[in-house]
C-alpha cells in the first residue's frame, strides 16, 4: 500500500485510495487533486466499517495462532475489499509478517469470505527455518566465571531446532540484565547476527559479548545521620572485595527494613563513584521518631472489649539496644510488662530480651484472684531463612493468689526454660495457608530458688490449609503435663483450663478444669469453682467455605479437658460460624453447644484478629 496515503484513517480511505493509486498512473496532477477531494468527501459521507473477524485454520500453535490474529486485527480492511486480490495478498503478507519470527518464511495464506462478518484464513506454514549453527563467544572477565558462562551458554535456541526469533531476543535482552546484575556494568554486545538462509531453509546464530570486568562491593557510604553505621555494618551480608550482586543487596535491603529502626531505608550502588573496580554501596535513611507511641483495640468473649498501649524507643544508644512497654486491660485482667531488647550478631532474629512484668487476674466465672510479678532474661536465636526460633529463658516467677474463703497463699519459682517455635503464614492478617507450631519446657527445684520441685512441658500447633481458594481447613491441638511434689501450691497462672475461644467453644473461658466447693466471700453461698489441673488436652477441627469475597461460612468440633486424672471424660463444643475478612483482620463469630458429662450449655463466641 503506497506510503503516501499513510495518514488516512478509515476503511473507506482505502478502497479510494487504491484507485487512486491505480489511476494516478496514467492521470495528470490534476486528476490526482480531483481523486484526493473526492476521497475526502467520501471520508465524511460513508458509515463506519463493521469490525472483521477472522478464523485462523492451519495452525495449531496457540501463540502462533494469537500473533497471526493481532495482526489481522491492526490490518485497516473492509470484509468487501477482501475479494480484491491486491487486499488477498496483503493479508497474506501480514500473515507472513506474524509467522516468521517463529521460523516460518515460506507460508501461503487462502483468504474465504464467509457469510456475516467472518473471514477464514487458511494458513499452510511450510518447512520451517531450522539452526544451521550457533557461534558463541565470551570476551572479558565473564569468560572465566563459571556461572556467568553457565548462564550465557543457556541459550535454548540449539542445532536443528526450529528458528524462533522471540526466543533470540528474549536471551539478549536477559542476558544483559543478568550481567549487570551480576556486576558487569561494562557489559555489551560486541556483535549479534542471525542470517537467514531461505533457499536452504536455514539459520546462523552468531553473539559475542564483551563482559568487561566483574565490579565488587565496596565501603558503605551515608546520606543522614550515620548514628545508624554499626548496626547497619552488622546487617550486612556481604565484605567489601565480594562480587557483586543484585540479589545479595536486595537481601540487605530486606534486613534493614525489617530492622525495626528506621521509617525509611534504601541501599543502592553508585557505579559513577566507583575506585578501580570496588562500587561505594550509598545508603540512604530516615530514622524512627525517638519515641513512638501506639494504641490498639480488640474484644473477644473470653476477655470482653480489650485496649492495649505500647511505647517504644528504638534507639536507646549506638549500638541498637531497644526498649518498650505495653499496657493491656481488660475487664478480668490487667497487665504492665517491659522489655529490654539487646540485638547480637542478626540484629532481627538474634538478640537478648530481659523482661519485666506486673499481671493481675480476676475472672466473673471463678473466685480466684491472682497477682504475678515475673522477671526474664532470654535469649533468641533463628537463622536466616528459617522460620524456627530458639528462646533459652530464666524466669523468676512470685504470683499471690487466693480462693474464696483460703488463705492466700504464696509461691515463688525460678525457672530455667526452652520453647522451640515453628510459624510460617502467608499473610499476617488473613490467613489462608499457615503452620504454626510451639514446644516449651520449664523446670524448678526446691532450695534453689523455688518454693516447690516444679515441671512444665507444653506442645501446641494450629495448622491451616486452603483448597482452591473456597475450602480452608482449620486443625487445632494443645497437650501439657505438669509435675511437682506439691500441687496445691502451683501458682494458678502455671496450672491448665480449658474452654472459650482459643480451646473448647461452647464453654467459658478457664471453666473446663478439676473444681472444688468454695464459699463466696461476697454473697457467703457455696460455690463450685474451676481450680485448674495436672493435665491438658484439646483439640479442633474446622471447616469454612468462602460465600463471597470477605465473608466465609464454618462449622466447628472441639474436644478436651484439664483434669488431674487421665481417664477424665471429654467435654465436646460443636456449632456453625461465620467469618468477617475485615481491613483489620478476620472477625469470627461462632454459635456454640457445648457437652459435658454434667451439663450442656450454649455460648456465642466473638473472636477479632488473626490465628496465627
Amino acid at each position: 500500500m503506497p506510503s503516501t496515503w499513510s495518514g488516512l484513517a478509515t476503511l473507506q480511505d482505502l478502497y479510494f485510495r487504491q484507485l487512486v493509486v491505480r489511476t494516478s498512473k496514467a492521470s495528470s496532477l490534476l486528476t490526482k487533486g480531483l481523486w484526493c477531494a473526492l476521497v475526502c468527501f467520501f471520508c465524511t459521507a460513508l458509515p463506519a466499517q463493521e469490525t472483521i473477524t477472522y478464523e485462523i485454520q492451519g495452525v495449531e500453535d496457540a501463540k502462533l495462532r494469537n500473533n497471526i490474529r493481532l495482526h489481522l486485527n491492526g490490518l485497516d480492511v473492509e470484509k468487501a475489499l477482501l475479494t480484491d486480490p491486491y487486499w488477498q495478498d496483503e493479508v497474506a503478507e501480514t500473515v507472513a509478517t506474524a509467522v516468521q519470527p517463529y521460523g516460518f518464511y515460506n507460508s501461503d495464506t487462502e483468504v474465504r469470505i464467509q457469510e456475516g462478518d467472518k473471514v477464514t484464513v487458511t494458513v499452510a506454514l511450510n518447512s520451517p527455518l531450522t539452526i544451521n549453527k550457533v557461534t558463541r563467544e565470551i570476551i572479558g572477565a565473564g569468560r572465566e566465571d563459571k556461572a556467568f558462562r553457565e548462564r550465557f551458554n543457556s541459550l535454548k535456541l540449539k542445532e536443528g531446532d526450529v528458528l524462533n526469533q522471540t526466543v533470540y531476543e528474549s536471551f539478549k535482552s536477559s542476558m544483559f540484565n543478568y550481567a549487570l546484575s551480576n556486576g558487569y556494568f561494562d557489559y555489551f554486545w560486541q556483535a549479534t547476527r542471525l542470517d537467514l538462509v531461505r533457499g536452504e531453509k536455514q539459520a546462523n546464530v552468531l553473539l559475542i559479548a564483551q563482559s568487561g570486568p566483574q565490579y565488587k562491593f565496596g565501603e558503605l557510604t551515608f546520606v543522614g545521620d550515620d548514628k545508624a553505621k554499626a548496626i547497619i555494618e552488622r546487617l550486612k551480608p556481604f565484605k567489601t572485595g565480594d562480587a557483586y550482586s543484585s540479589s545479595v543487596l536486595g537481601d540487605f535491603n530486606r534486613r534493614l527494613n525489617q530492622s525495626g529502626y528506621f521509617n525509611r531505608v534504601i541501599a543502592r550502588p553508585v557505579v559513577s563513584d566507583a575506585e578501580g573496580l570496588l562500587v561505594p554501596i550509598e545508603v540512604s535513611l530516615q530514622h524512627r521518631p525517638t519515641d513512638a507511641f501506639n494504641v490498639s483495640v480488640g474484644a473477644a468473649t473470653d476477655t470482653g472489649p480489650r485496649v492495649r498501649l505500647g511505647w517504644e524507643r528504638p534507639w536507646v544508644n549506638d549500638k541498637g539496644h531497644s526498649v518498650s512497654s505495653d499496657i493491656f486491660i481488660s475487664e478480668p485482667e490487667q497487665s504492665v510488662t517491659a522489655d529490654y531488647r539487646i540485638p547480637m550478631k542478626n540484629i532481627t532474629r538474634d538478640y537478648a530480651s530481659i523482661e519485666a512484668g506486673y499481671q493481675f487476674i480476676e475472672y466473673a466465672n471463678t473466685s480466684f484472684e491472682s497477682e504475678t510479678l515475673s522477671l526474664s532474661a532470654h535469649r533468641y536465636t533463628q537463622q536466616d531463612g528459617s522460620p524456627w526460633q530458639h528462646d533459652y529463658s530464666v524466669t523468676y516467677l512470685r504470683e499471690t493468689y487466693d480462693q474464696g474463703d483460703l488463705d492466700t497463699n504464696t509461691t515463688s519459682l525460678v525457672l530455667p526454660g526452652y520453647s522451640l517455635t515453628y510459624r510460617n503464614k502467608d499473610d499476617e492478617l488473613n490467613v489462608s495457608n499457615g503452620t504454626y507450631v510451639q514446644a516449651l519446657a520449664q523446670y524448678g527445684k526446691e532450695g534453689f530458688g523455688s518454693d516447690i520441685d516444679f515441671a512444665k512441658a507444653v506442645v501446641e500447633a494450629t495448622v491451616i490449609r486452603t483448597f482452591n481458594d473456597v475450602h480452608r481447613i482449620s486443625l487445632r491441638g494443645e497437650v501439657g503435663a505438669i509435675k511437682t511434689n506439691s500441687f496445691d501450691e502451683v501458682p494458678t497462672s502455671l496450672r491448665f483450663y480449658a474452654g472459650g475461644d482459643q480451646s473448647v467453644r461452647g464453654f467459658d473461658y478457664r471453666e473446663i478444669s478439676p473444681t472444688d466447693d468454695v464459699i463466696d466471700p461476697e454473697t457467703g453461698e457455696l460455690e463450685t469453682d474451676s481450680i485448674g489441673g495436672k493435665y491438658l488436652l484439646t483439640t479442633s477441627v474446622e471447616y469454612a467455605y468462602r460465600i463471597a469475597d470477605k465473608w466465609r461460612l464454618a462449622a466447628f468440633i472441639d474436644a478436651g479437658t484439664a483434669t488431674n486424672d487421665t481417664s477424665t471424660t471429654l467435654t465436646y463444643g460443636i456449632g456453625p460460624g461465620v467469618h468477617w475478612l475485615s481491613p483489620i483482620g478476620p472477625v469470627r463469630f461462632y454459635i456454640a453447644r457445648g457437652f459435658a458429662p454434667d451439663e450442656n450449655t450454649w455460648q456465642l463466641h466473638i473472636i477479632l484478629g488473626p490465628e496465627l
